[in-house]
């Protein structure tokens, strides 16, 4: 089904999935994940995906129904931190006409939609716990009422739920219902981040290059070894999504945008000291972080010649120098490699 005619049937479309290798690479961290995905996808068992944001934990749950008896059905997400409340019921109960105030028409809610299908509550954890109450009412019996309605109707669902945050905490802390705990924590899958699995960055990386070069209509040289390395010494706070959108600014502006000062600014998470900080300094503190690091890189392209560096940087000699030793790149009256150039 199109994307085009899903929508106007009132279904859900379900993305292209990624080859397996892609999903889950070679790394022994998601060897595991690969092994129990794989038993349970056949099994109409409630999964619980916990992991970092941006970790794949939405992929995973595609995955895990492409591969499900619940297939043919649709895949249908709903994230349960981005819709307060009061309106979260109606979002996933659907109403009847005139329940209330601007309820013209009657819509169905998301569990009508995952009929003989999926039903992901992405960030379960976000629910308010008046919510709580009716969603673990919801999945007891697979039974529910429309806002306004005056019947309850059944659906045939399969339950996938995902988490950033540690539900045994969230239940200790009282945030979360110990029962909707018990209830949804059936198999629970954990992925690691992507600093846990850095010999997959490679192969994901490449297919994140051809995915936007076709996204965006443009031919683009695979990544070179060097930059390839430079990513897999990254951070990654961000995870998968962050690798994704790096390399798509490399698709558009090419591969200045990979360089190591590049990465580090955008990979490297900012510290509780730092973020307790006044907002000027953090700022100050980055820029001249991001600017020691792209004197270094000049400095190692041009092969320490401070001359060719400061032209490159289109900088006077001067002010390279000041620069230099403001950074405290170099202690010694001389640099390696720089032929004789003294500071």
């Amino acid at each position: 089904m199109s994307e085009t005619r899903a929508k106007a049937s009132g279904r859900l479309a379900i993305r292209e999935l990624p080859p397996d290798d892609v999903i889950f690479g070679f790394s022994e961290a998601m060897s595991d994940v690969r092994r129990l995905a794989t038993k349970v996808a056949a099994a109409n068992i409630p999964i619980l995906i916990q992991g970092e944001g941006g970790s794949g934990k939405e992929l995973i749950a595609r995955w895990i129904h492409s591969r499900s008896n619940y297939r043919a059905g649709e895949f249908v997400k709903i994230n349960c931190a981005a819709i307060p409340g009061t309106l979260f019921e109606s979002e996933l109960f659907g109403y009847e006409q005139g329940a209330f105030t601007g309820a013209l028409s009657t819509k169905p809610g998301r569990v009508e939609l995952a009929h003989d299908g999926t039903l992901f509550l992405d960030e379960i954890a976000g629910l308010e716990m008046g919510i709580q109450g009716k969603v673990l009412h919801f999945l007891q019996d697979g039974c529910f009422s429309r806002i306004g309605g005056n019947f309850e109707r059944a659906v045939n669902t399969r339950l996938i739920c995902s988490t950033q945050k540690n539900l045994g905490d969230e239940v200790d802390a009282k945030l979360f219902r110990a029962d909707l705990f018990y209830r949804i924590n059936v198999v629970r899958l954990r992925l690691p981040s992507l600093r846990e699995r850095r010999q997959d960055i490679p192969i994901l990386a490449e297919h994140f290059r051809a995915y936007h070069a076709r996204q965006f209509g443009k031919e683009c040289e695979s990544l070179h070894a060097t930059i390839v390395q430079r990513l897999k010494d990254a951070p990654w706070p961000g995870n998968i999504r962050e690798l994704s959108n790096l390399v798509a600014r490399y698709v558009l502006i090419g591969p200045e945008a990979l360089t190591a000062s590049e990465i580090s600014m955008r990979s490297s998470p900012i510290s509780i000291d730092e973020a307790k900080a006044p907002l000027k300094r953090v700022i100050k503190d980055v820029i001249l972080k991001t600017e020691r690091n792209v004197i270094m890189e000049t400095l190692r392209a041009n092969h320490w010649n401070r001359r060719k560096t400061a032209q490159a940087l289109k900088i006077s000699y001067r002010a390279l120098i000041y620069k230099i030793r403001a950074a405290g790149l170099a202690t010694d009256p001389v640099l390696p490699g720089a032929q004789g150039e003294k500071l």
